[in-house]
């Protein structure tokens, strides 16, 4: 299992049912419909206005804008982050996931954006010692794609594997999402065939990586020569 250096927000349990039910989901929809629209982050106040919800109402279900996107997000993937395949290939497995990501990205696109703008803000903020409110961590891509790779684990060696698992967190997200659409203008249809091959270029590598014996370091021996006089 991947270790982290946090811990990561989990999203705040809905109530089961009822009025208390039907807030939590009218407070969240307001949120994510403010997101969409104007795609800013709202503050709970600003939800609970929107909403008609007093603020003491709403800063029960919600008690910081970390705990409001936390719950956007996962209401945004919470299909893919409760994928599990049995696909005995971990490559394909990798494929079900990006294919079934990649869409949710567009669709929810400025939810996206608006988590990834709320983690750089609160980053700078903590680094000034001017963050007070809980923080959003992210990171939940570490354990879906650990699943995804699962089937590789036999064929790659431990380290190996790592490098592969840290590489594909970098493919896997609204980052590369992002970077395809904003700065080369791709359209969504490119920036998944585009993932999907760095993906599969990722798993190439680490395959071949794998496959090959590791070469003992040589140490010249016109250098080791001058070392040893050296130290004379």
């Amino acid at each position: 299992m991947a270790r982290l250096k946090h811990k990561l927000s989990e999203p705040p349990v809905p109530p089961d049912r009822g009025v208390k039910a039907a807030t939590f989901k009218l407070l969240l929809d307001t949120a994510m419909d403010i997101i969409r629209q104007s795609g800013h982050i709202p503050s709970v106040a600003e939800a609970a206005a929107r909403s008609k919800v007093s603020r003491a109402t709403a800063y029960r279900y919600f008690p910081s804008r970390s705990a409001l996107i936390t719950a956007v997000v996962d209401s945004s993937l919470g299909p893919v982050r409760k994928l599990a395949s049995d696909n005995p290939s971990g490559r394909e497995r990798v494929h079900e996931l990006f294919v079934q990501t990649f869409p949710r990205f567009k669709e929810f696109e400025p939810q996206m954006r608006a988590a990834a703008q709320l983690s750089l803000e609160q980053w700078a903020l903590e680094r000034a010692g001017l963050l007070e409110e809980e923080p959003y961590r992210r990171g939940h891509r570490v354990r879906i794609l650990e699943h995804a790779i699962e089937p590789l684990a036999p064929l790659l060696r431990p380290a190996v594997r790592d490098r592969l698992h840290h590489a594909l967190s970098v493919v896997y997200g609204i980052e590369p999402y992002m970077i395809l659409k904003d700065i080369w203008g791709l359209g969504d249809r490119e920036v998944e065939r585009t993932a999907l091959w760095m993906a599969d270029a990722l798993i190439d590598a680490a395959l071949r990586e794998s496959e090959q014996k590791p070469v003992p370091r040589k140490v010249n021996g016109a250098r080791l020569a001058v070392a040893m006089v050296k130290r004379r």
